[in-house]
């Protein structure tokens, strides 16, 4: 965090100090989460629909925050504001403009957000000192958390962009505008909230419409509805993707026995090999939107090269693979899910398991609209498909029908209604040689599962 004074903070979102040293300074981290509060931070009050930031200001402030940010006088150091969320952006804003020849980069799209941030924030890095917080902070609430991780001496901020609503991400691009644009895909996840995948695409294009002439958008040539972003922005427009026509694409593609990719990464400046760390061929679309990202900064193929090879697994849950002490691989991919990533999943489970049992623990994908049933059953077909030996469903009645589709194209299906019920099943039945895949909706709650698993 760079450091400020509360007068100044108080200055810049517009707000008044109570029971405050307006010299006193914030040296830590800004945040909502009162858990995760810093000895010199800052806690953001922000109201809720079951809870009330305000509640936990106390413990926020014993816990070493130097001052909250609220809405009403607290009887402890605070600065005052109408709106602690609008104030908490505006509090980003300030902090992006105390650091000079920043270059500030924005991802976004349906899936795979988090792991492309955390490979271009690793990519970034051998260019100069980068902040790309680990996790998916990538709200109205989440990122400004992320922004106060910067340094002085910060070269570059990555950050995640979301959207469950048209005007999101232009909100998101109004307090930290970016230089560079990624859209990775236009997926289903939550087309629940959208209605439909164009609404997605207009609210997923708002990234690009921000970005300034000298900045670059960069598009999935491969995704249709991400391609069609390129007169939407003023910025030059580089594409990536496994097509002949990207601008930075992936040649020879080939996947080990463990599942890690490796290909020829050929962009204009030149080419050079890559070999991934990371578990799945269906990263090698987010590896070369970092690299597309990374260029703008830097024609220096074969260093990017290097550090995509040298990129290792971030955020908990996406992708990771651990061998337990009980000789079970276990493949944690359980943060979030959609169709797509479903069926990517499965397919590196069916290759890393090469002879062995391969076993999925499956739950619901939520926010999926009209089409969530027929989605389910789609990817207990593709388990059927690679050769799931043994599928446990996790969760409502989607779950169920995506066991139904697998169990009647013959793999062995059990349905459970929640992760403790799961837990019990694998306690009973699980056994030394089985790779099990975890994936599903992040409030089946699989990713504790699987950590415990991995670890027992």
């Amino acid at each position: 965090m760079l450091p400020l004074t509360l007068a100044e903070i108080a200055a810049a979102v517009g707000g008044t100090l109570h029971d405050a040293d307006p010299q006193a300074r914030v040296t830590g981290l800004c945040t909502f989460d009162s858990r995760a509060v810093e000895p010199g931070g800052l806690y953001v009050a922000l109201p809720g629909a079951r809870v009330d930031g305000h509640d936990f200001a106390g413990a926020a402030v014993e816990a070493g925050a130097v001052v909250v940010l609220a809405t009403r006088p607290l009887g402890l150091p605070a600065i005052v504001v109408e709106d602690t969320l609008a104030a908490y952006g505006r509090l980003a804003t300030a902090i992006v403009a105390r650091v000079p020849s920043l270059g500030v980069v924005g991802v976004t799209g349906s899936v795979g957000k988090t792991t492309a941030k955390d490979l271009l924030g690793q990519v970034l890095s051998a260019l100069g000192p980068t902040t790309a917080p680990p996790g998916n902070r990538n709200s109205e609430s989440g990122m400004p958390e992320n922004v106060s991780r910067l340094t002085a001496e910060s070269k570059f901020l990555v950050l995640e962009m979301g959207a469950r609503h048209v005007g999101d991400i232009a909100y998101l691009t109004s307090l930290v505008r970016p230089h560079v644009g990624v859209v990775l895909n236009v997926g289903t996840a939550h087309l629940g909230e959208f209605g439909s995948r164009e609404a997605i695409a207009q609210a997923k294009g708002e990234l690009v419409e921000a970005l300034a002439a000298d900045g670059a958008a960069v598009l999935n040539a491969d995704d249709p509805m991400v391609a069609a972003m390129a007169p939407r922005t003023a910025a030059q427009v580089v594409t990536f993707g496994l097509s002949e026509h990207a601008t930075v694409r992936a040649e020879e593609v080939r996947v080990d026995a463990t599942g890690r990719a490796s290909f020829t990464l050929r962009a204009p400046a030149g080419s050079a090999p890559v070999s991934l760390r990371l578990i799945g061929e269906h990263l090698v679309p987010n590896a070369l939107a970092a690299a597309a990202a990374a260029l703008h900064f830097s024609d220096d193929v074969a260093l990017i090269a290097r550090a995509l090879s040298a990129a290792e697994p971030v955020s908990e849950g996406r992708m990771q693979v651990t061998d337990s002490p009980a000789g079970i691989t276990v493949i944690n991919d359980a943060y979030n899910a959609g169709p797509v990533s479903m069926a990517a999943a499965l397919r590196t489970l069916a290759q890393l398991a090469a002879g062995r049992r391969a076993v999925a623990v499956l739950g619901q994908m939520n926010e999926l609209g009209d089409t969530s049933v027929a989605d389910h059953i789609g990817v207990g077909e593709v388990a059927a498909e690679v050769g799931v030996d043994w599928l446990i469903t996790v969760g409502n009645d989607d779950a169920v029908q995506l066991g139904q589709a697998a169990a009647a194209r013959g793999v062995t299906t059990v349905h459970v209604p929640d992760r403790d019920a799961a837990r019990k099943v694998l306690a009973d039945q699980a056994r030394p040689g089985d790779v099990i895949l975890f994936k599903g909706s992040n409030s089946n709650g699989l990713m504790a599962v699987a950590s415990d698993l991995a670890r027992e």
